[in-house]
Formats: C-alpha cells, structure tokens, sequence
C-alpha cells in the first residue's frame, strides 16, 4: 500500500474511530513509507530512539564513509578517512577543483540512485571532487532515531571538511553540500559547524516528519547561499514544505508533481529536478510575494534559475517553477 493510501485509510479511521494522533500538527503518528526499491517500511514517529546507536554516532564521527570520485576514477571510489591525512594524499582529490559532496536520506546509502546520478552529471560537466557521504549505520534506523541522529552526522561532516580544508588547503568558497530529504538537514548542520562559509548548500525536499520545529533543521545561516527545492510538502508530504532557505523553490507547487502518482516519487522529483539542471540550467522560476502566489500559480517576480552548478549564486525569497512530465523536465 502506498504511502498516500494509508494516509487516505487514517483519515477515514479518524471518522469511525476519532481523531488521529499528529505530530507536529501535521503528520499521523503511523505511517507507511515506500523505498526506492518499492518496500514498505512502517514508521512511528514516537517509537523510542535508539540511545545506545545515538551515542555511538555522536562520540565516533567516523562512523561516516566518505567516497571520492574524479575524472581519474568516475565509478571506482576512494576512501578517504576523517584525521588520516595519507588516505587523502594518496587519493586523486585536488583541492585546485570543486568539492561537491552528496549526502542521501532515510533508509539509504552510497549507492542509492540519486549519488550515481548526481555524480555523473558533475563529472561530466568539470573536473570535481564528486565525495558521496555515506551515513547508513544511522540511516537504516527506524525513522525517529535517524531523525534524532541527523546533527552528530552533519557535525561529523563538517569536521571532516575542516580537516579536509586543513590538510589540502581546499577553500570553503569551493564547496556545495547537497543533501536529500533527511540529507538535506545533515549538510545545513555541516555547514552550521563550519560557521556558514561552505559556498552553497543545496537542501533537496527536505524531510518533514519531526521537523516543522526543530531548531535543528537546514537554515539560511548554514551557508553563504542556501537553497532548498520543495516537491513534496503538502499534507502530511514527506518534505517540510515551508520556506527554510535563503532561497526555497517550490516546483509545480511544491506539493506533488506532474507523471508522479505516490509521495516517493514526488519527493525524489527534488533531486531529479537538481540534476537536470547540472548539464542545463533551464529550470527557471518566477519570484513569489507568499505562499497563496505559490499554490495559485502567479507569481510574477524576479527570474532566478533552480539549481545549477554556480558556486557564488545568489538570491533571497520564494519562487515556483513549472516542470514537464519527464527528463529533462
């Protein structure tokens, strides 16, 4: 069943049976959430966390594998390790590139289909540092503990680049973290750590569940340029829905999008949506006065191109931008 069918089977409980416990004012307390490979995973948001896992990931950061891919290596990785200066010396990171590092959400891993894509497009594009983190002790953890988990790994990746930026002279003016759904507050927590200097930070769909007010969700302080892309925000969505950025684009509306028909997939619209835009550019949105501008479809401000590769990008405000069914959108 998919997620938005047990949503719909909640509300129609509640009318029997009486109201449903939300959390958050938003989310139902139990809920169904299909993977990228189709499996349903059961998730209750005030199932007790894991403290003993938490303790592990906050006093060993790591815990967290760093995999580097190059134009010299584009599909076999290197292994560079936090505080082991010859893992990077001996690596083919050049500090003279860009540094792009990837961070993937709940139940995930390095090899979850949007690191892959992402890294492709980059490599294909200029010569990188293309790193994938990959956070899965915690990250195949029921849901609550994840989320409760998410701020030891973005400061574990923060100290990572500051002991990367230390070791190889590579400057915080050459860095974008980007980062899906759960991901997507770990890279604004890494870029919190490093007091805001990394050059973009890209949150993507940002998770929502227990997240509406948490202080330690992605904020515009994060980074010199913060921009999030919201696909999947409507009722009880698996994104946060609300402005959190410097900039927050809400494609088609933010809510769900077109040749999608389940919540996955218009979550993960968000980081489709960003690596169309590697090779392109093309996605450009209108600049919004509020929110009912947004769900309206009038917005009539300023241009401001979603995504791209551009380290010293700038803007400010909400924008919608209107996509097709399909690649390239």
């Amino acid at each position: 069943m998919k997620a938005i069918l047990c949503i719909l089977f909640l509300a129609v409980c509640s009318a029997v049976a009486g109201p449903i416990e939300l959390i958050d004012g938003k989310y139902p307390r139990f809920f169904d959430f299909e993977d990228e490979d189709g499996v349903i995973h059961k998730v209750d948001l005030l199932e007790p966390v894991d403290m003993e896992l938490l303790n592990d990931i906050q006093m060993n950061p790591a815990n967290n594998q760093y995999q580097l891919f190059t134009r010299r290596n584009p599909t076999n990785h290197q292994t560079l390790r936090i505080n082991d200066a010859n893992s990077v010396r001996s690596s083919n990171f050049d500090a003279r590139h860009p540094t792009i590092v990837i961070s993937h959400g709940w139940l995930s891993n390095m090899k979850t289909n949007l690191n892959p894509v992402i890294r492709d497009v980059y490599l294909r594009r200029q010569e990188t540092n293309v790193i994938v983190l990959d956070w899965r002790k915690l990250a195949l953890a029921p849901y609550p503990t994840a989320a409760r988990g998410v701020p030891d790994i973005g400061r574990g990746l923060g100290q990572f680049l500051d002991f990367l930026h230390r070791t190889t002279g590579a400057p915080y003016n050459t860095m974008h973290l980007i980062g899906f759904s759960l991901g997507g507050h770990v890279v604004g927590n890494a870029g919190r750590f490093l007091g805001g200097r990394v050059a973009r930070i890209t949150s993507l769909d940002p998770a929502g569940p227990l997240w509406s007010n948490n202080d330690q969700r992605v904020r515009p302080s994060d980074g010199v340029y913060v921009e999030a892309i919201h696909t999947n925000g409507g009722l009880a969505g698996l994104g946060i829905g609300s402005p959190v950025a410097n900039v927050d684009f809400f494609p088609n509306g933010g809510k769900s999008q077109p040749g999608c028909y389940t919540p996955i997939c218009d979550h993960n619209r968000a980081w489709e949506f960003f690596a169309a835009t590697i090779p392109r550019n093309h996605l450009i949105g209108r600049q919004c006065a509020n929110m009912n501008e947004v769900n309206r479809n009038n917005c009539n401000g300023a241009s401001l191109p979603l995504g791209n590769i551009y380290l010293n990008k700038r803007g400010s405000g909400i924008f919608r931008v209107n996509t097709g069914r399909r690649y390239p959108f």
